[in-house]
């Protein structure tokens, strides 16, 4: 990778730029010859940006590939060396990155076709943390993001005189029901994240200004510009698909904390309170779906509940076999299987000699074929889910691995994350009665359904708001309207306005609490993930129509549709070669996202916490 300006380097297939664009010096020559005809000097053509487009993505390629063999090595063995390497591709590639990004202002004003524009836009915003040009700021930023990542992989905390490490940290906050200890743990992690404050603080500085320099306010501005809308726009959108959820989610806070109240009592879980948020089951208070031995409605209806956690136990599954399952589902949909390579060379479960990353991740090695997961899993329901939503990242990369290097990619970043666990809404407990995990007269009637709901909200439901404020915050941090002095109290701002909840403590002056989420440190953005909450169910509802089903949305499964099968790839080849709107009418008739989908999966749900929450105090 170069550390150099654009404006002092000639980018290869740029050739066809007038001389001025790299510098030339040569002297007029000396001669009697006639003058020659006066000429008119022209600008780039749109054949100049084909040609740039064109080396631009082959030299990227090859840079894509060696950086993800790079991380690869780096999150399954976490050690200096790989560290160093780490941090030096970072620096390459960024600098490379904004070098190209750069470059296309040279042809800003030219007429150019929908594909050559959108790669254009595409290559200018591609840079999730951007350095400006300036010598140096790549190296720094790439060594503070390494600092940072490598923090939070590797952090651990004393608890019970043991040392845990992060992943086993979150299985305490699941399993915990004593108040005293999960505000232990709570706190004991935070602190770990609190030295990585100030490197946070100097990396917003950075990308700040490298994000300017490519034309946008701030990191904010350049993350909701990938949408193919104005910025402000996307925000507005946000909020939109919030307030037709918000209601749902309100009702289910309310529920959830009237049942902490009946387990702790006032004096933990007072009514006229936020939630405690180590009370939550979750080490971020983002899902709920452990609490349910807690939260579990209290109905004269059968039971829909199904212990996935025990059916894998008693059917001897191992991680492989949770993988293969996962796997099976995609074939029955039609799609081709995964290359031996894949099985060669994923991560499945935690090594015993070294440290890794364990937050669970999919990966397309070379943009073609080498496909892989990387978890640490373990045998339970959601890790079984989760190895849907991964492999559904795979499906996806190999969908779209012919297309031109820019447009392998999701139709926007919400789409990524939807595919898999819009899969995962298909296991119903018939789709668990076809794979053999239960017996045709184990699979429950439909008349306890609010409580299979209730599983399904304290997942999907809960996790709605939490999707949409980390970003909201990053936002403001970004813009400057929060600075490092205020960073934490703008994050339990949001985090009560619109979780309800609060922290189990008061918070240290100097503490980072938003650094102890995997996904701040690593620069992840997460709107992506709110969004694929409100596609996931949009596509589900979509396959559920094309197949026929006319039962109750929630009871619905697609497995071994291979015609509705066909449909959603042709979704999936098409990649980010389009705006999304034309992506999602593909498959789902409609070109707005839209939330009425999760209002109809979860009715019988809302009806009952309405008639539940009519004599409570509800809000916060």
């Amino acid at each position: 990778m170069f550390e150099r300006r654009f404006s002092n380097t000639c980018l290869a297939g740029a050739s066809l730029l007038v001389l001025a664009a790299c510098g030339d010096n040569s002297e007029a020559p000396t001669t009697t010859a006639p003058a020659p005809e006066a000429t008119v000097e022209t600008g780039p053509t749109v054949a100049d940006v084909r040609a740039f487009l064109n080396e631009a993505e082959a030299e990227l390629d090859v840079m894509f590939t060696r950086s993800s063999e790079v991380n690869w090595a780096y999150a399954t063995d976490i050690n200096a060396e790989n560290e160093a390497a780490v941090s030096e591709d970072s620096a390459l590639l960024t600098a490379k990155m904004v070098e190209l990004a750069n470059a296309t202002k040279k042809f800003q004003g030219i007429d150019l076709p929908a594909d050559l524009q959108r790669k254009m836009d595409i290559l200018r915003g591609g840079i999730t943390i951007p350095a400006p040009s300036t010598d140096g700021a790549a190296t720094e930023l790439a060594a503070i993001n390494t600092e940072l990542s490598s923090a939070y992989s590797t952090g651990k905390i004393d608890f019970d005189g043991e040392s845990v490490p992060q992943n086993e940290t979150e299985l305490l906050m699941r399993n915990l029901r004593d108040a005293d200890k999960l505000e232990e743990v709570w706190t004991k992690w935070r602190a770990e994240a609190k030295p990585s404050k100030e490197n946070y603080a100097r990396m917003v500085e950075i990308a700040n200004a490298g994000a300017r320099e490519l034309g946008y306010a701030d990191v904010g501005q350049m993350w909701r510009s990938g949408y193919d809308m104005e910025p402000d726009a996307f925000a507005a959108e946000t909020d939109r698909l919030w307030g037709q959820v918000e209601p749902l989610y309100e009702n289910l806070q309310c529920h959830v904390k009237y049942k902490l109240n009946e387990q702790y009592g006032d004096d933990i879980v007072p009514l006229d309170q936020p939630i405690r948020a180590d009370l939550l089951g979750n080490m971020w208070a983002q899902q709920w779906g452990s609490l349910y031995d807690i939260a579990k409605p209290e109905t004269t209806g059968g039971s829909s509940t199904v212990d996935l956690d025990a059916l894998l136990a008693e059917n001897n599954y191992t991680p492989i076999k949770m993988v293969e399952v996962g796997e099976q589902f995609f074939s029955s949909l039609g799609f081709a299987p995964l290359p031996d390579t894949f099985w060669e060379r994923s991560q499945f479960v935690k090594p015993d000699d070294r440290e890794v990353v364990c937050h669970a991740s999919a990966w397309n090695l070379d943009n073609l074929e080498d496909i892989r997961i990387k978890m640490c899993i373990n045998v339970d329901g959601e890790d079984f889910r989760t190895i849907h939503h991964e492999l559904g990242h795979n499906y996806y990369q190999r969908a779209y691995k012919d297309l031109p290097l820019l447009f392998r990619n999701g139709a926007n970043d919400g789409f990524h994350e939807a595919i898999g666990d819009m899969i995962a809404l298909s296991i119903t407990p018939e789709y668990l009665q076809q794979i053999g995990l239960l017996s045709e007269d184990e699979v429950p009637g439909a008349d306890g359904d609010i409580e299979l709901l209730m599983q399904q909200a304290l997942e999907k439901i809960a996790f709605l708001p939490f999707g949409l404020l980390v970003d909201k915050w990053r936002w403001q941090v970004f813009s400057g309207e929060l600075t490092p002095d205020t960073y934490n109290d703008g994050w339990w701002a949001l985090r009560e306005q619109y979780q309800g909840i609060r922290p189990p403590n008061e918070r240290p002056a100097d503490a980072f609490d938003p650094g102890s989420k995997y996904h701040v440190p690593n620069h992840v953005p997460y709107t992506r993930y709110f969004l694929a909450h409100i596609l996931q169910f949009q596509f589900y509802k979509a396959a559920c129509d094309q197949i026929g089903w006319d039962g109750p949305l929630h009871r619905c499964s697609f497995y071994g549709e291979e015609e509705m099968g066909e449909r959603f790839n042709a979704m999936l080849e098409m990649g980010q070669a389009q705006p999304w709107p034309d992506t999602l009418e593909l498959f789902t008739g409609t070109r707005e996202m839209d939330g009425s989908a999760i209002i109809s999966y979860f009715a019988p749900l809302m009806e009952w916490l309405e008639e539940e929450n009519a004599d409570r105090q509800c809000g916060w």
